[in-house]
C-alpha cells in the first residue's frame, strides 16, 4: 500500500524524489506530526515542492530551527505539450514557446523570503526538460486551463540557494545604477508581476533598497555590502 502522502503525489513529484534518493535515504518519513518526502542518511529533511511554498509554512515553523531542511523546486526550463486520448495514446506533441529560468522560484519564495537567511534552510532549484501531458483538447472555460500532468524528461541544471550571495549569483547581472521594476523585468526576461515579487524577496533579504523615484516610477538599487536581516521564523509573511 502506498505510504502516507504518496497517493496524492503527481508523476513529477515521484520522479524527482526517485532522482534525489541516495543509498541510506528514507522516503515518506514521519517527523513529529509531519511526513517528510525524503530524509537523508545524515539527517537532512528534503521536501519536493512542485507548487507554492506557502503550504510548507507549518513544517518550516515547527522543524527548521532543529533540523537542516532542503526545499527542492522543479522548474520547466523546456517543455513539450503532449496530447493523449483517453487510453493514453499520443495524438500529437509540440514544443512550448515558454522557457522559464531560475528567476521563476521567486514566484514561490515570496511566501517567506526572510527564511532564505536561515542557516538551516537550502532551496534547490531544478531546471528541467519536461513533458506536459494533456487531453485531446483544452478543458475548462474562460481563463481556467487544464494544467495536465508534468513528467520529468531530463534535469538540465541544479542551483542551490543558501545565502543572499547565492541569490544574487543565480540572477543575471543587475544594473549598478538605480532601476525601475520594468527595467528589472527586461533584465530578468520575465513579466512585471514576477519582477515585483523578485524585488520583494531581494529587499527582504537585504540585497536591494528603495532609491527614490524617476518621475512616478519607484527606483531600486543594489546594496552590495548590506548585512542580511534576521532569519526569525516569526517574520514569515505573505508577499505582495
Amino acid at each position: 500500500m502506498p505510504g502516507i502522502g504518496v497517493m496524492r503525489e503527481g508523476p513529477l513529484h515521484a520522479a524527482v524524489k526517485e532522482l534525489l534518493a541516495e543509498p541510506g535515504d528514507r522516503l515518506e518519513v514521519p517527523v513529529g506530526r509531519f511526513v517528510i518526502d525524503l530524509v537523508r542518511a545524515e539527517g537532512e529533511l528534503v521536501e519536493v515542492q512542485t507548487g507554492g511554498f506557502g503550504a510548507l509554512g507549518n513544517k518550516l515553523d515547527a522543524l527548521l530551527d532543529e533540523h537542516r531542511m532542503r526545499i527542492v523546486h522543479p522548474i520547466a526550463a523546456e517543455r513539450r505539450i503532449v496530447r493523449v486520448d483517453e487510453h493514453g495514446q499520443v495524438l500529437g506533441a509540440r514544443r512550448s514557446p515558454k522557457h522559464a529560468t531560475a528567476v521563476a522560484v521567486f514566484d514561490k519564495l515570496v511566501a517567506f523570503p526572510l527564511l532564505l537567511t536561515h542557516p538551516n534552510l537550502t532551496i534547490e532549484v531544478l531546471l528541467l526538460r519536461e513533458d506536459h501531458i494533456r487531453p485531446p483538447r483544452p478543458t475548462g472555460r474562460g481563463r481556467i486551463r487544464d494544467p495536465g500532468e508534468r513528467r520529468l524528461v531530463e534535469v538540465l541544471d541544479r542551483i542551490e540557494l543558501r545565502t543572499p550571495a547565492d541569490v544574487r549569483a543565480a540572477l543575471p547581472p543587475l544594473p549598478p545604477e538605480p532601476f525601475t521594476t520594468r527595467e528589472l523585468a527586461a533584465r530578468l526576461g520575465c513579466g512585471s508581476v514576477l519582477a515585483q515579487r523578485t524585488l520583494y524577496c531581494l529587499r527582504s533579504i537585504g540585497l536591494v533598497e528603495h532609491a527614490g523615484k524617476r518621475g512616478r516610477a519607484p527606483l531600486h538599487a543594489l546594496r552590495p555590502e548590506a548585512d542580511p536581516p534576521s532569519h526569525t521564523l516569526a517574520r514569515r509573511r505573505s508577499g505582495p
